[in-house]
């Protein structure tokens, strides 16, 4: 049997999480509240009016959207934000702005209004793996070598 994501309502006018094409990976979220963002020194988080329910073994990824990222520097600052499969609360979204973002109405805030897609959620299995501790790793070509050691 497939797997079922299930969506309720919280809010009577809150939008469900929908798919904008048949090929889409993403659900995309839509804002329930009316908040302004300022600068790229705050933050908001912005709830959906909609909680979740997703099958055992699956994960909920909320990332940025391209537009808003692209278009006005808003961007999903936590991304990927984890859903996890027993979290049945409101789906909310943390939401940063950059500072100068010339194609906004606003350069010094962005407002966001109920019904505008914010960000986009992504289902995905999860691997449940045992942890074990060990006294040594098997040793690899790149041994400890991190950020940047393979390259620029």
């Amino acid at each position: 049997m497939q797997p079922t994501v299930k969506f309720k309502k919280l809010k009577p006018d809150a939008h469900m999480p929908m798919k904008a094409t048949s090929g889409a990976a993403c659900y995309d979220l839509f804002a329930s509240d009316t908040i302004c963002i300022d600068d790229m020194r705050t933050f908001k988080v912005i709830g959906t009016g909609v909680a979740i329910e997703l099958p055992p073994g699956y994960v909920g990824l909320i990332c940025s959207r391209s537009g808003l990222a692209a278009k006005y520097g808003i961007f999903v600052l936590n991304a990927p934000g984890v859903i996890d499969e027993d979290y049945r609360g409101e789906l909310k979204v943390i939401l940063g702005r950059l500072p100068y973002t010339p194609q906004w109405p606003s350069e010094n805030y962005t407002l966001v209004e109920p019904g505008m897609r914010i960000a986009q959620l992504m289902i995905m299995p999860v691997t449940h793996l045992p942890v074990v501790e060990v006294t040594d790793l098997t040793t690899t070509a790149r041994g400890e070598g991190g950020l940047g050691s393979t390259g620029v």
